[in-house]
């Protein structure tokens, strides 16, 4: 699986969650997942994972049986028990007996094929392995916590409750009981059978009272005896045969941190019970604590006991033990393995009672990982369980020698930071925003920092103190600051000796220094430069802003990343090769990684930040955004990447090449950092709550999975799938369909027992709970439809009476509405008791009316009966819960304040109260008001409520309710309908609203409230966000308009870009024309058409459909190069000529286009960038010209030739030079405007280099295109097909594009013609010895990769075969053979190495000759190449061979050089003696 790794904590509160196989294979649940480690008496290894549960594991058991030892069984709160073949980590079967969350599992070790399972709702199941039949049982109606299989009797199983009872079942009687044993009064958490069989005497204290203290027989030698643990503090050995207790062993009280423990309290307890096998009379437990203790059931008082780990502190566990599991090894020695709430495995020998080794565990997503640049192999973590752990990674003897730190810490640690030159000290960040500093060694609690982020914090940085920190005396101010970034977007700056006092927020000295009136994006991610210069700042709009230390000035402004900024590194300071210290790689929430080369910028930093939109380098490969990466500090240019597509990328940044790819992973990565010790090994961690150690050479894969987001996608979308609203419909005369669910309603999730918290985090969204049963009604509408089928006459038709009935209204009076509901008698008898009310002085005995009995008469009778009345029907409403009616009835008796005070403090207010509520006065309608938008917003009715505020003129907390509820629109239109146009409030809700919109993507709204809150800029940059053409097209117009003239230009000129790239020249010019300072890029564009149009090669692929040329563009003269169609054009259309001055000077145009930066040539490049790049060089070339800098003019020719040739496209830049030079002369500029270079002894050697090498690629391809031209097959010769293979342009092969030139040539066969060229510029001496040198030591690097592959072979993997040997004997000696053909001496060379094997020392004393000699050359020979001159010279002599025109003194001058330096090469022995 890897080297070492991490694993998930085990679970908690599970009586069986761990077991070892007899090979010494160790299972544990940890989440949904099963990790097997291989334990031994010094040392563990994490092998492998079972993967398939789709919940918690609750049980895990191996079977301990011969030929079965590998195969294993789990079960799950999901109720599922799986069956796993633990050699292969496959799925054997999966059994969906139970109905609920399976609590505990046992395979039975007298049968094979048992597998015992029970659930909490008291079902015991029994699984048959090798029949796969099921049964189930039903013993009692109790929650099993606990279940173990007697080794004596297959048919027995003991099972454990949570009130205390333990069952004894006959399996093979369909689950009949035997025993009933009481004692226990709290839950049971272990149970374990004695592995001797029968009762021998126990030193025991008798249950009934008898016995005292003496040695006694507990039975009659049948049966065995059974431990149980409970939550009650007590262990119990039974009796099987009796059923009865024959023992009680009481937890004992230790000392721990200076307090006994109170045996009155109750403490949370986990009491796990193991009986080793062979020992009747020893029994190890758990205890309060985490101590485990060894119980001699032979003795009486504390020398029953013994405790584990007594000869050195340390070894206990600090926490509760949940399970032991045993395993005896080769040589008889047992030993116990221990999992606890200390999150520790731990492996004790149970002859000596010591600890042997530690394996800690990880409880969380593994935030956070770095290792000390003091203290070598010191690795950090930050674990989602609130802990750090610091492991030394370097140490021999304990493989796991971790230290955890907890205090202080009451959240998940999110990142750290080691100190960059104190030992120990090590920052941290919190999920909850806390930021402190640890020294990890000592035990003092950390260190807190009094300003606190809002939001996680996700990064933290030690680097130089910048303003105000830097202000003050030597001695008084910091040498470093710890900078904290956090969710909120903000950058805080501590003082590590004072972190008590307040941190600055540097966003204010970002302002000061760069004049910032605008909002700047929120920070999402920091890196100081290792020198401490600079500093890069992510943000949340992807862009990349480097400044200068102290004063943090900007330099430049990298927009490259469209999405928010997770991750920026700078390239290490110790490179071979100083180029390197400027790379900074970044990644964002996009897949693809970039790296950008700054050291011009921070070497010489600009007078104005300047904006970057080319990378150095393009890393593609992820499928998912990137959360983290690390530079290599052993290799140049190497970087790993871990991504959420849940793999670690390691590249090759210089060649952006894919090296190799881990997925060992289950779930997204977060966090990764490269040894420092050991350049092959890196470390990772992520969400699957582990960290893995892995090797880069024994990668399988070298790059990312494809699809795989998608495919994770549609698996989610399969678990959880979306119900979706459906309309059934009537067909027929039928009438309406019935509803139906769409799905079945899945049971929520559940416990196993009370109290039992599985070890995990809420954030794990892997192991997710099941959804929650929907009523029908929220799923499904019915639409009911009249049948459209004419109605049988036999059989009318009615509509539904269901339907048509109207439902009678709740009466106000219910009590004596149904008093006129009695029998005839009794409603007469009213009569004639209202009359005598009514008609005479005193009522009737006994009557009041509208109380009791006579309440209905209130309604007949005056004024206080009908008071009475209301009363008693008010009480009536109250107890059916109608508070509405009681309203109306005190509204009716005309208590309207009451009826106010009744509906507020029910809820029952409505719109006709709350019209007659001023009625009762302004304070009490202003109340009524104030509470009736309480209850509309808890109803969710946000604008009814903000109108009803207004009724009382309370129009700014209207405004504040529809803003707090994202009702911005509506908010805004308020505003500005009832206050000033100043108002602040407005601008606020504005930009309130422009942030909303920006984050749902809606850029365009955003960028009108940005305007209209007067922040044209950041409508600008929101509308830019888009990066298509047109969005980009119409920010640049914002910003242009709004007098944002530097984003002005940097949007046009993007625009312009993509426009160009896409062949749109019109639109392209179009853009840039409003912008006046932007001519020079005009003029870049159409020097970058003119190339396009006139190169004969055209980039590969249809052209776009939106393409378009300008009327300059058309092809014209024939003769007419292209300089001088530029130079016509610019005059022309621009304006721009010899004599043009102020912002049309070639001085001032020149200028400005120096400012232009373009990246290293490589193959990688397209063909339509590449006219791009070159068309640059070629601008600056013809402005050059207009000022007379022949130098300047020479040195960009130059390098616009070079693109297409360093690019790989040999046939472009053929033509390019055809194009430039017609007469094959570069001294001939321009003939149109008698432009010629005139060659001085005082001008530059540089200058007069990049002649050289510009006259030797025009003659070199116009004598390859002279040999075309003339010939392709000689009768007495070679085809040219069969010319030397293996020359070498600049030390890269010659394209594909000649040898299709060869086969297209013609057949004939003539003499060749005049050779009307000067081909001595091809023979330089000085070129040929600087090529002869880099071919040896490229042929030495090939033996030297060959030998270290051979010898990494030999050392990892033992041969299999002979072939295999004698394929890697064969491979050193085939790579230095040709390695060694190509160089002048390649011959001796292979004779010395036939005689004398080559050894690593003889191969670098090579290397270090010729590398000495390359440095000695001049630096203008290397900077401008020439093309190889062997080859030429094998040219020149296959030419002297069938044309007179090649001179003697030429001939002779190809057969030295080639007897110098190419006499090895195979082709060469043809023309050399």
């Amino acid at each position: 699986m890897n080297e070492r790794s991490l694993p998930a904590s085990p679970n908690w509160y599970c009586s069986r969650c761990s077991d070892v196989s007899s090979s010494g294979l160790l299972g544990v649940g940890a989440k949904n997942n099963i990790y097997l480690i291989h334990v031994s008496a010094s040392s563990c290894r994490v092998t492998g994972e079972l993967v398939g549960h789709k919940d918690l594991v609750s049980g895990f058991s191996f079977c301990h049986h011969v030929g079965q030892s590998h195969i294993c069984v789990s079960s799950s709160t999901d109720g599922s028990v799986r069956f796993w073949d633990s050699d292969d980590k496959v799925l054997i079967r999966e059994d969906a007996a139970h109905q609920t969350s399976v609590t505990a599992l046992h395979w039975s070790p007298l049968d094979k094929n048992l597998v015992v399972s029970g659930d909490e709702k008291g079902v015991v199941v029994c699984h048959w392995y090798n029949t796969g039949d099921t049964s189930s049982f039903f013993p009692e109606p109790r929650t099993i916590f606990c279940l173990s299989c007697s080794p004596h009797t297959w048919s027995c199983v003991a099972v454990g409750y949570k009130d205390g009872m333990i069952v004894l079942i006959d399996v093979s009687r369909k689950g009949e009981v035997m025993h009933r044993l009481r004692g226990h009064d709290d839950e049971i958490h272990s149970l374990a059978w004695s592995s001797v069989s029968g009762e021998d005497a126990l030193y025991c204290r008798s249950e009934d009272g008898d016995g005292g203290g003496m040695g006694v027989s507990a039975g009659d030698g049948k049966g065995c005896y059974l431990a149980s643990g409970s939550k009650d503090q007590t262990v119990r050995v039974w009796s099987s045969t009796r059923g009865k207790a024959v023992m009680t062993l009481k937890l004992p009280f230790m000392k721990k941190r200076g307090s006994a423990v109170d045996p009155g309290v109750k403490e949370r307890l986990w009491l796990h019970v193991h009986w080793p096998k062979g020992r009747a009379a020893q029994l190890v437990s758990s205890c309060f604590s985490g101590e485990l203790v060894m119980w001699d059931l032979t003795r009486a008082g504390k020398q029953r006991w013994t405790l584990f780990g007594t000869s050195s502190e340390g070894q206990n566990h600090n926490r509760i033990v949940f399970n032991m599991s045993p395993v005896r090894l080769q040589d008889d020695r047992e030993l116990l393995v221990s999992t606890s709430m200390d999150r520790e495995i731990k492996c004790w020998d149970l002859t000596s009672l010591d600890c042997l080794w530690t394996l800690p565990t990880l409880g969380g997503f593994v935030y956070a990982l770095t290792f000390s640049p003091v203290g070598a192999g010191c690795l950090a973590l930050g674990v989602g369980d609130n802990m750090i752990r610091v492991w030394n990674t370097l140490t021999t003897q304990n493989q796991y020698d971790t230290r955890s730190f907890w205090q202080g810490i009451k959240s998940k640690v999110t990142a750290l930071a080691w100190h960059p030159q104190k030992e120990g000290s090590l920052s941290f960040g919190t999920d909850d925003g806390k930021v402190g500093i640890y020294d990890v060694f000592s035990n003092k609690p950390p260190q807190i920092s009094s300003s606190y982020h809002r939001k996680t914090v996700y990064t933290l940085a030690w680097g130089p103190p910048v303003p105000p920190m830097s202000f003050g005396a030597a001695g008084g101010k910091p040498s470093c600051s710890l900078y904290s970034c956090a969710g909120e977007g903000v950058i805080l700056q501590h003082d590590p000796s004072r972190l008590s006092g307040e941190a600055t927020d540097i966003d204010k000295l970002i302002r000061d220094t760069n004049s910032i009136k605008h909002k700047l994006s929120p920070h999402t991610d920091l890196s100081w430069k290792p020198d401490g210069k600079v500093v890069a700042i992510g943000n949340e709009d992807g862009c990349i802003d480097v400044y200068e230390a102290p004063a943090l000035k900007l330099l430049c402004s990298i927009q490259q990343h469209h999405k928010i900024i997770n991750t920026l590194r700078w390239h290490h300071d110790h490179a071979s090769s100083a180029e390197l210290h400027g790379l900074l790689a970044s990644g964002s929430s996009n897949a693809i990684v970039y790296v950008h080369d700054l050291r011009s910028i921070v070497e010489n930093p600009p007078d104005g930040p300047v904006v970057l939109t080319e990378p150095y380098r393009r890393l593609c490969g992820h499928t998912s955004k990137i959360t983290g990466m690390a530079w290599s500090p052993h290799h140049d240019a190497r970087l790993v990447t871990v991504s959420y597509d849940g793999t670690a990328q390691v590249w090759d940044v210089l060649q952006e090449a894919a090296l190799s790819n881990y997925r060992g992973h289950h779930g997204y990565l977060l966090s990764v950092d490269w040894s420092p010790v050991d350049p092959d090994v890196i470390w990772t961690g992520g969400k699957d709550f582990t960290l893995q150690e892995w090797r880069v050479s024994k990668q399988e894969f070298t790059k990312p999975p494809k699809g795989k987001k998608n495919t994770e996608l549609k698996e989610k979308m399969k678990a959880n799938p979306k119900q979706k609203k459906k309309n059934k419909k009537t067909s027929g005369s039928g009438g309406a369909a019935p509803p139906e669910t769409n799905g079945e309603a899945v049971k929520g999730e559940q416990k196993a027992a009370a109290g039992q918290d599985l070890s995990g985090e809420d954030e794990d969204d892997e192991v997710s709970s099941t959804n929650s049963p929907v009523p029908a009604a929220a799923n499904v509408e019915i639409q009911r439809k009249a049948p459209v089928t004419a109605r049988s006459k036999d059989k009318p038709v009615f509509p539904d009476s269901n339907l048509q009935k109207k439902k009678k209204p709740r009466s106000m009076l219910p009590v004596s509405t149904s008093m006129d509901h009695r029998p005839k008698d009794d409603l007469l008898q009213d009569c004639v008791t209202l009359a005598a009310v009514r008609h005479s002085e005193a009522p009737p005995a006994g009557c009041v009316p509208g109380q009791g009995d006579h309440i209905h008469l209130g309604l007949f009778s005056d004024r206080p009966a009908l008071r009475r009345m209301f009363e008693a029907e008010e009480e009536s409403h109250v107890e059916a819960g109608h508070y509405d009616s009681v309203v109306y009835l005190r509204l009716w008796s005309g208590d309207l304040e009451g009826a106010l005070q009744l509906a507020t403090e029910k809820g029952e207010l409505n719109d006709h109260l709350l019209s007659i509520a001023p009625m009762a006065g302004f304070q009490a309608w202003s109340r009524a008001v104030e509470a009736f938008v309480k209850q509309l917003c808890l109803q969710e009715q946000y604008l009814k409520a903000a109108s009803h505020l207004l009724s009382i003129n309370k129009l700014y907390e209207a405004v504040e309710l529809l803003r707090s509820h994202k009702l911005y629109r509506e908010a805004v239109a308020l505003v500005k309908a009832r206050l000033p146009a100043d108002e602040p409030v407005l601008k606020e809700l504005y930009t309130c609203w422009a942030a909303v919109l920006e984050k749902d993507g809606h850029f365009s709204a955003a960028a009108k409230c940005y305007l209209a809150a007067g922040a044209s800029f950041d409508a600008a940059k929101v509308i830019a966000r888009k990066n298509d053409v047109s969005s980009l097209r119409t920010a640049a117009s914002l910003a242009r308009i709004s007098g944002e003239v530097a984003l002005a230009q940097s949007l046009a000129l993007r625009c312009a870009k993509d426009l160009a790239a896409d062949l749109d020249w019109v639109g392209a010019q179009e853009v840039l024309s409003p912008q006046e300072t932007l001519l020079v890029h005009r003029l870049h564009l159409c020097v970058a058409e003119l190339l396009a149009a006139t190169l004969s090669d055209p980039p590969a692929g249809s052209p776009a459909s939106g393409a378009s040329s300008n009327t300059w563009a058309l092809p014209g003269e024939a003769r007419a190069s292209i300089q001088d169609r530029v130079r016509g054009v610019w005059e022309e259309q621009f304006g721009v000529s010899q004599e043009s001055v102020g912002s049309h000077s070639a001085t001032y145009l020149l200028q400005e286009l120096k400012s232009v930066e373009s990246p290293t040539p490589t193959a990688n490049i397209p063909l339509r960038q590449l006219q791009l790049y070159s068309s640059l060089h070629l601008t600056r070339a013809v402005l050059s010209s207009l000022l007379d800098d022949d130098g300047q003019l020479l040195k960009e020719a130059w390098q616009a030739v070079s693109w297409f040739r360093d690019g790989g496209h040999f046939c472009v830049s053929a033509e390019l030079c055809r194009l430039l030079y017609p007469d094959g002369d570069v001294r001939v500029f321009s003939r149109k405007y008698s432009k010629t270079l005139h060659r001085t002894e005082e001008e530059e050697e540089e200058v007069k280099a990049a002649a050289n090498s510009l006259q030797a690629f025009v003659t070199y391809h116009r004598l390859y295109e002279h040999w075309w031209k003339n010939s392709t097959r000689v009768q007495n010769g070679v085809s040219p097909s069969d010319e030397p293979t293996d020359r070498v342009v600049n030390g890269g092969g010659v394209s594909e594009s000649r040898e299709r030139e060869n086969a297209a040539c013609s057949t004939t066969t003539r003499t060749f013609d005049k050779l009307d060229l000067d081909a001595s510029s091809l023979l330089s001496e000085p070129h040929a010895v600087c090529q002869a040198a880099q071919r040896s030591l490229g042929g030495i690097q090939e033996r030297l990769a060959a030998m270290v592959l051979q010898h990494s072979r030999a050392q990892s993997v033992p041969l299999h075969s002979g072939e295999e040997e004698e394929e890697e004997e064969e491979s050193p000696t085939q790579t230095s053979t040709t390695g060694g053909t190509s160089d002048s001496h390649g011959s001796a060379d292979a004779a010395q190495r036939s005689e004398e094997p080559e050894t690593l020392l003889s191969l670098s004393a090579k290397m270090s000759e010729h590398q000495k000699q390359l440095a000695a050359l001049p630096v203008s020979i290397k900077v401008y190449p020439h093309p190889d001159v062997v080859e030429c010279c094998l040219v020149l002599l296959r030419l002297s061979e069938s044309s007179p025109s090649v001179s003697e003194s030429l001939q002779q001058a190809a057969k030295d050089l080639l007897r110098k330096h190419g006499a090895g090469l195979k082709a060469s022995r043809r023309f050399l003696p």
